[in-house]
C-alpha cells in the first residue's frame, strides 16, 4: 500500500519546491496537499495529487486529512500555532503508530536581533544543532518560532511513542523554487526593495554582522532524507527532542552581499552608485516594521550563526549546489522583472 503524505505550503517558496520535489523523486506516494488558492496548471503539473481547498485555519479540515496520513509534511507558518495543534489532533488519532510530523521552522530562533550587542557586527557564536541541542530547545519567549517550537517539543514529551517529530530549521535560502507557486526566496526581494528606497545597497554599524546561507536544493536534499526516513518508519534519522536538523552550507555577511548586490545593480543600470552606504541602526530597524515590527533588524543587522552538524552525521549531508555569490546575479535579477 502507498505510503499517504500530507503536504501544508505547496505554494510557497519552500513547501512548492518540497512538493515538486516529492512527487519527482516518488511517484508511487499517495499525496494529499492542502491549497487556499489552486493554481490554473496545478492539476497538468500534478495529476496524481489530490487536493484540499483551504487555509491553515481550516483546522478541521486539516485535522481530518492529517489522520489518514501516515507523514505530514508542514511547510506553513512557522509561527501559526492553530494548523500545527489540527494536525497533532489529527495524528494522534490514528490506530496504526507511529505516524511523523516534518515541521518547518527557521534559524530565526537564534539569531541576535532582538538585544543590540552585536547588530552591525559579527558575532562570534556558532549555533551547532548536536552540542548546542539543549539552548536551541529552550529558547526564550519572544524568539522567532520559539512558540511552536516549544509546543512540538511538549507534544513529542507527551506522545513520542505515537508521534515522530523532526524540525527542520534553514536559514537564509537563495536559489530559484520549483513549485507551482512563489520561486523567490524572502532576502533579496526585501532587500531590493529597500535598495529603491535608499538608492544603494546599505549596512548597519560594521557590516560584519554574518547570517548562514542555503541553497534550496541543498535543503531539499536533507528533506528527502527526512521523508524517506518517515516512510521507512522512521529508521535511519533523529526524531523528537533530537531530531532538529539545521541546514546551513555557508555564511555571508550583510557588507559582502551589499558590495557584490551593488557591483550586480549597477552593472544592469538600476542604480548609479554600487558603494553600500552606511545606515544608522535605527533607521534599518525600523525597514519592513509593515510586515513585522524589527524585521529590518533582523533581516540586514543580525547574525544568525549554524552548522549542519545532525544532518552530516545522521545522512551524510554535504551540500553541492552553486554557492550564494554564484547564483546571486540570477536571484537579483528574478527580482527586477
Amino acid at each position: 500500500m502507498a505510503p499517504k503524505l500530507f503536504v501544508t505550503g505547496g505554494t510557497g517558496y519552500i513547501g512548492g519546491t518540497v512538493l515538486d520535489t516529492i512527487v519527482k523523486s516518488h511517484p508511487e506516494y499517495d499525496i494529499t496537499v492542502l491549497l487556499r488558492t489552486i493554481p490554473a496548471d496545478f492539476s497538468k503539473r500534478y495529476p496524481d495529487v489530490h487536493i484540499i481547498n483551504g487555509d491553515y485555519d481550516s483546522t478541521d479540515i486539516i485535522t481530518e486529512a492529517a489522520s489518514k496520513a501516515d507523514v505530514v509534511v508542514y511547510n506553513g507558518n512557522s509561527d501559526h500555532l492553530p494548523p500545527l495543534q489540527a494536525i497533532v489532533a489529527g495524528l494522534l488519532k490514528r490506530s496504526n503508530t507511529p505516524s511523523f510530523l516534518i515541521h518547518l521552522s527557521g534559524t530565526g530562533i537564534v539569531a541576535d536581533w532582538r538585544t543590540p550587542t552585536y547588530l552591525g557586527k559579527l558575532n562570534p557564536k556558532i549555533w551547532n544543532d548536536v552540542d548546542d541541542i539543549d539552548a536551541i530547545t529552550s529558547r526564550p519567549e519572544g524568539e522567532l518560532h520559539q512558540h511552536t517550537d516549544t509546543y512540538l517539543h511538549e507534544v513529542v514529551a507527551k506522545h513520542g511513542d505515537k508521534l515522530k517529530v523532526a524540525i527542520i530549521c534553514p536559514p537564509d535560502i537563495y536559489g530559484p523554487g520549483r513549485g507551482p507557486g512563489r520561486t523567490q526566496s524572502v532576502y533579496f526581494p526585501v532587500f531590493w526593495k529597500e535598495i529603491q528606497k535608499v538608492g544603494q545597497p546599505f549596512y548597519a554599524g560594521e557590516g560584519t554582522n554574518t547570517r548562514s546561507w542555503v541553497h534550496i536544493e541543498d535543503l531539499m536534499t536533507v528533506y528527502m532524507k527526512l521523508i524517506e526516513a518517515a516512510v521507512a518508519g522512521g529508521k535511519g534519522a533523529d526524531w523528537g527532542r533530537e531530531g532538529y536538523y539545521f541546514t546551513a552550507s555557508q555564511e555571508a555577511s550583510q557588507i559582502d552581499i551589499a558590495r557584490e548586490t551593488g557591483k550586480i545593480l549597477k552593472a544592469k543600470g538600476r542604480i548609479e552608485n554600487a558603494e553600500p552606504k552606511q545606515l544608522p541602526l535605527d533607521t534599518v530597524g525600523s525597514m519592513l516594521s509593515d510586515l513585522y515590527p524589527g524585521l529590518g533588524a533582523y533581516m540586514f543587522a543580525a547574525n544568525s550563526r549554524t552548522q549542519a552538524h545532525r544532518a552530516k552525521n545522521v545522512f551524510g549531508y554535504e551540500p553541492k549546489e552553486a554557492t550564494l555569490w554564484d547564483t546571486m546575479e540570477a536571484d537579483l535579477l528574478a527580482c527586477l522583472e
